[in-house]
C-alpha cells in the first residue's frame, strides 16, 4: 500500500467535531447507569467524522479495509458470492443460499441539524433466506426489493445480531424513506406503507415497470419506464413528481439501477450498454453523456463530477449539469466486469480483481490516483459501509 495519509477536509472535520461536542462529546459512555448522554448507542463508540470501511469479498472469504488506518480485517468464510449490497451499516451479499449479512459496525445517523459517527465490532451476523436484491433502509427497516415481492427486514434485530423473519409486502421496487415504505407495484401503482406493512396511502403519479430506486436528500427515487418518479413528504404526506425522459427511450437503455455518494441529488445510470444517463434532482432533469460500453457509474455530489468506468479500465468524469466530459485516466490494466465505483466525500475506489487490489481516486483533482491498497486476495465485490 502506498504510505499516504487519506485526505480530510479540515472543514468537516471541525465540524464533525463541533456536532460530536454538541450531542455529549466523542465518547457516547455514560458517565453512570443514570445519565447517558445525547445520542448514546450501547456497546458502540461516538466518532468525531465518518468512519468509512470497503466490504471487500473474494477468494472466498469476506473481509473489511479500513482506508484511514489501511488495516484489512478478516471477517469469515464466504463461498460463492456473486455481489454486495449495502444499507449503510450492513453489507448484504449474494450467495445462492440468500444474503450473507455482515455487521462493517460503523454507521451514521443524521438528526438533519447534526449527524452522529458511530463505530463498533465487526461481525458476521449469518444469511437472511431468499432472494437477494436492491436495497434501501433507514434506523428501523431495509427494504429488499427484485422479486414478486419485497422483503422487509427489521433493523433493530440485524443490530443485536440476529436473522429476523421478513415481512413481505407485494411490489417490485421500494425505498425506505420519510418514515414510510414507497413500492412501486406491477400494475405501476405506487402505495406508501408504514413499517409495519400497513398501506397508508397511494400516490396518484404512477411509476410503470418500476426498476431501480435511491434515497437522497432532496427525496427518493423509482426507475419507471417512461422516467423517474421524485418522491418528496411535507408534513407527514408524501407525494410524487415525474422527470420524465428527454424523448423516447428504448427499453434496452433505460436506468434500472442508480449509482451515487449517498444522500446527495445526482444519480448515474447505465444506458444499457451506450453510455450513461445522469440524473440531476436539483433541476429535476435527464442528461445522456458518453457512448462507449460501461462497467460502473456513480454521481458523487451536486457540484462534483459524475464517473464513469469504461469496459477498457478508463476512468472519466462528466459534468452533472450538462454531461459534458471532462478528466480521464486508466486505472485498471485487466478490465474486470465486476469492478464497481464507490463514493464518499472525499474519494472514490475502484476494486481492481485481476490486480488484486483497490484504487483510490481524488476525483475533485483531476481523478488524481491518490493511493492503492495491494491486497492479498483479489477483490472480486466490494461495498462501502459507514454512511
Amino acid at each position: 500500500m502506498t504510505p499516504r495519509l487519506p485526505y480530510r477536509p479540515a472543514t468537516a472535520v471541525a465540524v464533525a467535531g463541533l456536532l460530536a461536542t454538541a450531542c455529549g462529546g466523542g465518547d457516547s459512555r455514560p458517565s453512570s447507569a443514570a445519565e447517558k448522554p445525547h445520542g448514546y448507542v450501547a456497546g458502540a463508540e461516538e466518532a468525531s467524522e465518518a468512519q468509512w470501511r470497503l466490504v471487500l469479498a473474494g477468494d472466498d472469504r469476506v473481509r473489511l479495509l479500513d482506508p484511514a488506518t489501511e488495516k484489512v480485517t478478516d471477517v469469515a468464510a464466504a463461498p460463492g458470492v456473486t455481489g454486495v449490497r449495502s444499507d449503510g451499516r450492513f453489507a448484504y451479499l449474494t450467495t445462492s443460499a440468500g444474503m450473507r449479512t455482515v455487521d462493517s459496525g460503523v454507521w451514521t445517523v443524521d438528526h438533519g441539524d447534526h449527524v452522529h459517527y458511530y463505530k463498533a465490532a465487526v461481525r458476521d451476523v449469518g444469511t437472511v433466506p431468499g432472494t437477494p436484491g436492491a436495497i434501501t433502509g433507514d434506523q428501523a427497516v431495509t427494504a429488499v426489493s427484485g422479486g414478486p415481492a419485497v422483503r422487509v427486514l427489521d433493523r433493530k434485530a440485524l443490530e443485536g445480531g440476529k436473522i429476523p423473519a421478513a415481512r413481505g409486502i407485494p411490489g417490485r421496487a421500494a425505498v425506505a424513506y420519510a418514515e414510510h415504505l414507497v413500492i412501486a407495484a406491477d400494475d405501476g401503482t405506487v402505495r406508501v406503507h408504514d413499517r409495519q406493512g400497513a398501506e397508508t396511502a397511494r400516490l396518484t403519479e404512477p411509476c410503470p415497470q418500476a426498476r431501480g430506486q435511491a434515497v437522497t436528500k432532496r427525496g427518493a427515487v423509482l426507475g419507471c419506464a417512461d422516467g423517474a418518479l421524485l418522491v418528496t413528504g411535507k408534513d407527514g404526506r408524501l407525494t410524487g413528481t415525474k422527470i420524465a425522459y428527454p424523448g423516447r427511450v428504448r427499453a434496452a437503455e433505460r436506468a434500472t439501477e442508480f449509482h451515487h455518494r449517498p444522500g446527495t441529488p445526482v444519480l448515474a445510470a447505465k444506458a444499457g450498454d451506450r453510455g450513461l444517463w445522469i440524473l440531476n434532482l436539483a433541476a429535476k432533469s435527464w442528461n445522456r453523456a458518453g457512448s462507449a460500453p460501461l462497467t460502473a457509474v456513480s454521481g458523487t455530489g451536486e457540484d462534483a463530477p459524475v464517473l464513469a468506468l469504461d469496459t477498457g479500465g478508463t476512468l472519466r468524469s462528466y459534468d452533472p449539469k450538462t454531461g459534458k466530459q471532462g478528466d480521464k485516466t486508466n486505472i485498471l490494466k485487466k478490465p474486470n466486469a465486476a469492478s464497481v465505483i464507490q463514493v464518499d466525500t472525499a474519494r472514490a475506489y475502484v476494486n481492481d480483481p485481476a490486480g488484486r487490489r483497490v484504487v483510490e481516486i481524488d476525483y475533485r483533482d483531476g481523478l488524481r490516483v491518490a493511493r492503492t491498497f495491494d491486497l492479498a486476495f483479489s477483490p472480486q465485490h466490494m461495498v462501502e459501509t459507514g454512511w
